[in-house]
């Protein structure tokens, strides 16, 4: 089921109202905003054509509605590797002569992250609708000049969140926002890989350029690359933003080979309820891949295997009709042959309801992207919005504070303090619920 088989899915059951008021920014999919753009081309270029722009690039192949009419990067064997997709487009290696082409009326930038925040207020000040990979910017005071440069100028800017627009997170929190799972006691994200976070180089003066990520003049490191996705659960969940933020960060196995970023991060997010939200990341251990999900005095919603379990399961029978049930939801389980009904004190044990058919789980090891994340919904959102130049509703405050509270988190690993989000980086937040 993907975005508009999921809204479809909910106009069958007289729910389309009630999901589009949950989430509207996914209202680009419904049929009239398809009708809206019907033979129109958002005619796009694209700023960075390294592996997250590739990545970009194949679901952009798949899209009629969208015209690729230009690419810029200036390491020339990624741009090469780009042009052999779009044959017709314009090559630049200056973005600036880019934002100068009259023909680009959108941009994607998929450029590390140092650079995230000078290109989008350029392109945004030059006329263009944007998207930008995540996290929005390299600083908080960058972050706020990027949503103030949006907010001056009009235009379009969505950045690169996809869970917002993961279809089994949408159903996930329309769940939780009706109490499927009770009241929201704890959320709990996780990433977890075992490789060393590098790309190969052709010669050594091209280390940083290609291995930015791993030096702190051009990258934060995991809480902005990893946890900017994952942090923005809570928000989502909950209705509220963090107050404080407490952490550590150390580089304890990749430790030989000149990086400066963390290799191991851990942070406690607390929200105003008392509530607290967890990340972790260590990338020299890879069993338990990624994780998040959001619990419930009555229950837990994971996020990224669609699956419900409840902490009370009610009972339910003989083991053979408990059987038959996993076999008609696609579940086995040895469980059902030990008793002839669940007891609570073995409620982990049960086998929970997937709440989605047919989710890929993904181990989180691909440093580019997952397949049926959202991603391709996202994108498809912007180039309704290069189309018809409307911002998609919540969408850019919740990925402003995503990359804030990513930026604060690491702030707090250095100093090593308990830290709040200072007044003047504040901007105007309705909660998702």
């Amino acid at each position: 089921m993907n975005r508009k088989e999921f809204l479809a899915d909910c106009g069958a059951k007289g729910l389309a109202g009630v999901a589009l008021s949950l989430f509207p920014w996914l209202e680009s999919c419904t049929p009239k905003a398809q009708q809206e753009i019907k033979g129109e081309k958002a005619r796009i270029g694209i700023i960075g054509t390294g592996s997250r722009g590739l990545f970009h690039i194949k679901n952009l192949l798949q899209m009629p509605e969208v015209e690729v009419v230009a690419l810029c990067d200036d390491y020339r064997p990624h741009l090469e590797d780009a042009a052999q997709y779009f044959p017709k487009a314009k090559l630049y290696d200056d973005y600036h002569r880019l934002l100068e082409d009259s023909e680009v009326k959108g941009v994607i930038i998929a450029t590390p992250l140092y650079l995230h925040g000078r290109m989008t207020i350029d392109a945004l000040e030059a006329g263009k609708r944007v998207f930008c990979e995540k996290s929005m910017a390299f600083t908080l005071d960058e972050a706020l000049e990027v949503y103030k440069c949006r907010e001056r100028v009009g235009g379009v800017l969505l950045i690169g969140q996809q869970r917002l627009f993961d279809p089994k997170y949408v159903k996930a929190m329309q769940m939780i926002h009706e109490g499927k799972i009770g009241k929201v006691v704890g959320v709990r994200n996780y990433w977890y890989r075992n490789n060393d976070w590098r790309r190969e180089v052709p010669s050594p003066e091209l280390e940083r350029r290609i291995n930015w990520r791993l030096y702190s003049e051009y990258s934060r490191g995991l809480m902005t690359e990893l946890a900017c996705h994952q942090l923005q659960n809570g928000s989502w969940a909950m209705g509220m933003l963090p107050e404080k933020v407490m952490g550590s960060g150390s580089l304890i196995h990749w430790n030989k080979d000149g990086r400066d970023v963390y290799d191991t991060v851990c942070a406690i997010f607390t929200y105003p309820n008392g509530v607290n939200m967890t990340f972790e990341s260590i990338i020299s251990n890879k069993h338990f891949g990624m994780g998040e999900q959001i619990l419930g005095s009555e229950g837990t919603i994971d996020l990224v295997t669609a699956m419900h379990y409840t902490d009370e399961p009610a009972p339910k029978g003989s083991g053979m009709h408990q059987l038959v049930e996993q076999i008609e939801n696609g579940l086995m389980s040895n469980s059902v042959f030990a008793g002839t009904s669940w007891a609570t004190e073995t409620s982990a044990l049960a086998p929970g309801l997937p709440i989605m058919q047919n989710v890929k789980v993904v181990s989180g090891e691909s440093s580019v992207g997952a397949e049926a994340d959202g991603s391709k919904e996202l994108i498809e959102a912007f180039a309704h919005a290069v189309i018809t130049g409307k911002q998609p509703d919540k969408v850019l405050e919740e990925s402003y504070y995503a990359t804030q509270f990513a930026l604060l988190a690491d702030k707090a690993m250095k100093e090593g303090a308990i830290l709040t989000l200072d007044e003047k980086y504040k901007i105007p937040y309705e909660p998702l619920k």
